[in-house]
């Protein structure tokens, strides 16, 4: 019930443009401010300082540039060459060649012509210089639509391309059967969104059940499923299916997200296990700042002892 009410509350924040302005002039101004504990800086050059850092720990890296819904379309072709430019800047740097991106950043909202059309040229500079590119899943109302265009691409004979799905919705479980009929690659997450009931469970033992239901599916029937959580129950039931069956070590990995568990990452590789972070940066960071805190409530802690700090 707590964490129903955490999340609920953090996602109201999240679409407070009042405070969305405020955090942006105060959150980021140092590097020892609250945000970074999250957010690996607003610019490029400053998410490269810290993923140089994570590879030499062991780590796998995905670069995440942060920003959601845009209104124009020319603000999502702006989106989508500024994605061309990291990539370009991710060449230059030497560091994993992984990205993620959400489709309502390329105009999902807007016109999907133009979705495709603005996801295409991203992946075609990705194509050619060997990056994988993840499609973020947002929340329940974009969940056919970020399939359909996922599947487009795919049948457009992209490969360096994979999705995302969430055990918190109940149709996610045939959707899964989609994704690992088409060998596409699997991002499997409980889901950060507030989701009304009659799309998803509203219990964590039940979002929980059906984790570990898809887990098992993924380590099965999937292509190199990546098993996204910081819940160590899940973990373990993961790693136990995949030993009990004789899934080695190196066909599936876990990905975490910057600045949380920063511990238990370490210990999964110090066990062999291959494990991702996901690296967010940009100006803007202060929606899934507030989904992090919504998700987690010890991290809300956390912040405020680095607020008192000062």
């Amino acid at each position: 019930m707590i964490d129903a009410l955490s999340k609920s509350f953090f996602h109201a924040l999240a679409g407070s443009a009042t405070l969305k302005t405020l955090a942006s002039s105060y959150g980021m101004r140092k590097p020892t401010s609250f945000a970074h504990r999250f957010i690996a800086g607003e610019t490029i050059d400053e998410a490269l300082v810290a993923t140089r850092e994570l590879q030499a720990q062991g780590l796998g890296l995905t670069l995440d540039l942060l920003g959601e819904s845009v209104a124009t379309l020319d603000e999502a072709r702006a989106a989508s060459q500024g994605y061309t430019r990291i990539i370009e800047t991710i060449v230059a740097s030497g560091v994993e060649r992984n990205i993620s991106l959400k489709l309502t950043q390329l105009g999902l909202d807007l016109d999907r012509a133009h979705t495709v059309d603005n996801l295409r040229r991203i992946l075609d500079l990705a194509q050619q210089h060997e990056f994988f590119v993840r499609i973020d899943m947002e929340n329940s109302p974009y969940t056919d639509a970020t399939l359909d265009i996922f599947e487009t691409v795919w049948q457009l004979g992209y490969r360096n391309v994979g999705t995302v799905l969430q055990s918190c919705l109940f149709r996610s479980d045939a959707d899964l059967a989609r994704l690992n009929a088409l060998g596409a690659r699997v991002r499997l997450v409980k889901g950060a969104y507030k989701e009304p009931s009659d799309v998803a469970h509203q219990q964590k033992s039940d979002v929980d059940a059906a984790f570990v239901r898809m887990a098992e599916t993924l380590l099965r029937d999937g292509n190199y499923p990546a098993i996204a959580t910081h819940d160590e129950a899940m973990i373990a039931a993961t790693n136990a299916y995949a030993s009990k069956t004789g899934v080695a070590k190196d066909r599936y990995e876990f990905q975490m997200l910057f600045g949380i568990r920063r511990d238990l990452q370490a210990s999964l590789v110090r066990d062999g296990y291959r494990v991702r972070l996901y690296v967010p940066f940009g100006t803007q960071w202060f929606p899934y700042f507030m989904r992090r805190l919504g998700e987690r409530p010890a991290n809300v802690g956390f912040v405020l002892k680095g607020i008192l700090k000062g």
